[in-house]
C-alpha cells in the first residue's frame, strides 16, 4: 500500500522526516490520503517549519525505515483531521542547512509550566489513539 509522508529537503542528502515527540517516542505519519498531509504540511509551515514536501512511499519501506530507526508509525485514515502539536520541541536533531547537532526548533512556545506539556502530549495521545 502506498502512504504519504511528510519530509523536509525531500531527494538531497540532507533529507528529514517530520515525526512527532511524545515523551521518549518518535512518531512518523503514514498519512492514506494526499490531500491529508499536504493539508498537516501546510499547517506545519503556518508554524514556521521549513517549507515540507509530501512523498508517497510504500507502507512496508516506512515500516522498515522506522524499526531501523527505533521510532513508531501510525497510520492516519483518509479523512482524518490531524493536526500538529501546539508546542513543538525546543531542539531538534536536523536542520535545513544540514547540521547534525541540536538545533532550535521553529516556532518553538516557551513551557509555562510542566503541567502544559504533559497536557500536550496527553492531547497527542489521545488523538493518535484515535487513529488506531
Amino acid at each position: 500500500m502506498q502512504v504519504y509522508v511528510i519530509l523536509f529537503n525531500a531527494r538531497t542528502d540532507n533529507e528529514g522526516i517530520h515525526t512527532y515527540r511524545l515523551a521518549d517516542r518518535h512518531i512518523v505519519l503514514m498519512f492514506e490520503a494526499e490531500d491529508d498531509a499536504t493539508r498537516f504540511a501546510l499547517m506545519l509551515e503556518a508554524q514556521d517549519f521549513p517549507p515540507a514536501t509530501v512523498e508517497s512511499m510504500a507502507e512496508e519501506d516506512i515500516r522498515g525505515f522506522c524499526d531501523t530507526a527505533k521510532y513508531e508509525c501510525r497510520l492516519v485514515p483518509e479523512g482524518s483531521l490531524v493536526t500538529p502539536p501546539e508546542q513543538n520541541v525546543e531542539r531538534t536533531t536536523w536542520s535545513p542547512e544540514g547540521q547534525e547537532t541540536d538545533v532550535p526548533a521553529p516556532a518553538a512556545e516557551p513551557d509555562q509550566a510542566g503541567s502544559s506539556a504533559d497536557a500536550e502530549i496527553e492531547r497527542m495521545r489521545q488523538q493518535l489513539e484515535r487513529l488506531l
